[in-house]
C-alpha cells in the first residue's frame, strides 16, 4: 500500500485537521475520499453552541468563478452577527459525487475572512448522505476541524418513506441498513429538506439543532442568509 495522501495536525482550538492536494482529476479525487472516509466521527463531538456558522457557494462568469459565503448567526436569537464574502477563480468543473473538491476551497477562503469562528455550521449540502460518505459538510469538517451538518435541498443518495407532514417532524433516510440521514419537513406544505452528519455531529443533534433554527421558512436561518450572500441576493 502507498503513502498516506493525507497529513495531519491540530489547530489552535485543538481539534484535529486534516490536509490534503487538491487534484483536478476524478480518479484523484476518489482516492482522497477513499483515505477521507477513514476519519468521519458521526457522534456528538463538540462543546457549549453560543454561534452558528453557515455556509454556500454560488458561481458567476459562466462558472469561472467560485462566490462562497460564511455567516455567524447567535445560537439563541439566530440573529447575524458577521458574514464574509469572497471570490475565487473555480478549480474544477462539476463531476458528480465530487463536488466537495470544487467547492470546500472558496467554503475555506470565505471562513478565513471571518474574525469568529462559529461552534456548530451547517453547510448547504449533504453530509455523509453521499454515495461515497463524503458529501461537501462532512469534507469542509475534516478539513477545518469544525463540527458540521449537511443541510441539503433534494437527494443525493438513498430511499426513504413518505415525510410526516407536521413541521419538524421526519423519516430516515436510508442506504440499505444503514441510516444515512433524515428526510425532515421544515415547514408545512413543502418540500422537505435532507440532515445528515458531517462531521462531529450525531444526526440526532443534527436534527435538533436544525430544528431550533428553523422559522418560518423552508430553510434553517443559517443556510438562507449564507443562500442570500452567496447567490448576491
Amino acid at each position: 500500500m502507498g503513502a498516506s495522501a493525507l497529513t495531519f495536525s491540530t489547530n489552535r482550538h485543538g481539534q484535529r485537521v486534516i490536509a490534503h492536494a487538491w487534484p483536478h482529476d476524478a480518479p484523484g479525487c476518489r482516492a482522497i475520499q477513499a483515505e477521507l472516509t477513514q476519519h468521519i466521527v458521526t457522534h456528538d463531538d463538540f462543546g457549549p453552541v453560543a454561534t452558528l456558522g453557515g455556509i454556500d457557494i454560488g458561481f458567476e462568469d459562466g462558472g469561472r468563478t467560485t462566490r462562497a459565503a460564511a455567516v455567524v448567526l447567535d445560537a439563541e436569537t439566530l440573529e447575524i452577527i458577521e458574514r464574509a464574502l469572497v471570490r475565487v477563480p473555480t478549480r474544477m468543473p462539476y463531476i458528480p459525487g465530487l463536488l466537495s473538491f470544487r467547492e470546500i476551497p472558496g467554503a475555506l477562503a470565505a471562513l478565513d475572512q471571518l474574525a469568529q469562528r462559529p461552534d456548530l455550521v451547517f453547510v448547504d449540502g449533504h453530509g455523509i448522505a453521499h454515495p461515497r460518505r463524503l458529501g461537501v459538510a462532512t469534507h469542509l469538517g475534516l478539513v477545518t476541524g469544525l463540527p458540521t451538518i449537511g443541510v441539503a435541498k433534494k437527494r443525493l443518495t438513498g430511499s426513504h418513506d413518505e415525510a410526516p407532514s407536521g413541521r419538524g417532524q421526519w423519516t430516515p433516510l436510508r442506504d440499505k441498513d444503514d441510516i444515512i440521514g433524515a428526510v425532515l419537513r421544515s415547514r408545512v406544505g413543502v418540500k422537505p429538506i435532507f440532515i445528515s452528519s458531517g462531521h462531529r455531529v450525531a444526526l440526532d443533534s443534527g436534527i435538533a439543532w436544525t430544528r431550533r433554527a428553523l422559522t418560518r421558512y423552508r430553510l434553517p436561518e443559517t443556510t438562507r442568509a449564507a443562500d442570500k450572500l452567496a447567490s448576491n441576493r
